[in-house]
């Protein structure tokens, strides 16, 4: 059972066969895909899932917090998996590539912020937009960690039932 499939089970949801490839496919995904390309990825497994019944769990999915929906500018909601490690996004806004980011400082300022403003912060969410600069590298330090994912995978090089 991957992970999605067991979030649903512990909220008491009802997976069907389509479901579970879906959840699949989510759970695989190495990059943020969007509805369409969900259904390319679950059709490729199963050809009777349709794109309304992929449309109809992914808001399921969200509605019961084991999915986290984003919109990177694009025009296109985008899913990943709901989880315990907490990050944010830069995305860049020439290719599409969304770098996922942890950075201890800004976890410290955001609830610095909050208290200032006289609140419990309970929950943010963060997306950085930019361009490359030219031959620069990102810079490693302490309390700073990420992971690229390219704009879309390449279909050719993923393996929907994996």
């Amino acid at each position: 059972m991957d992970r999605i499939e067991k979030l649903c089970a512990d909220r008491g949801m009802r997976m069907t066969e389509q479901r579970r490839v879906i959840a699949r496919v989510l759970s695989n995904a190495a990059d943020h895909p969007d509805v369409e390309e969900l259904y390319r990825r679950a059709s490729a497994i199963d050809p009777h899932i349709s794109i309304a019944t992929v449309y109809r769990t992914v808001r399921l999915f969200e509605e019961a917090g084991v999915v986290e929906k984003h919109d990177f500018g694009d025009g296109r909601s985008r899913y990943e998996e709901a989880g315990d490690d907490h990050h944010d996004h830069l995305i860049d806004t020439r290719t599409g590539e969304v770098i996922e980011f942890f950075d201890a400082e800004i976890e410290k300022l955001k609830s610095e912020i909050a208290k200032r403003l006289g609140f419990d912060l309970v929950g943010h969410k963060l997306e950085l937009y930019g361009t490359p600069i030219d031959g620069a590298e990102p810079s490693a330090r302490e309390g700073l960690e990420f992971k690229r994912h390219a704009a879309r995978v390449d279909p050719a090089s993923v393996d929907p039932a994996s």
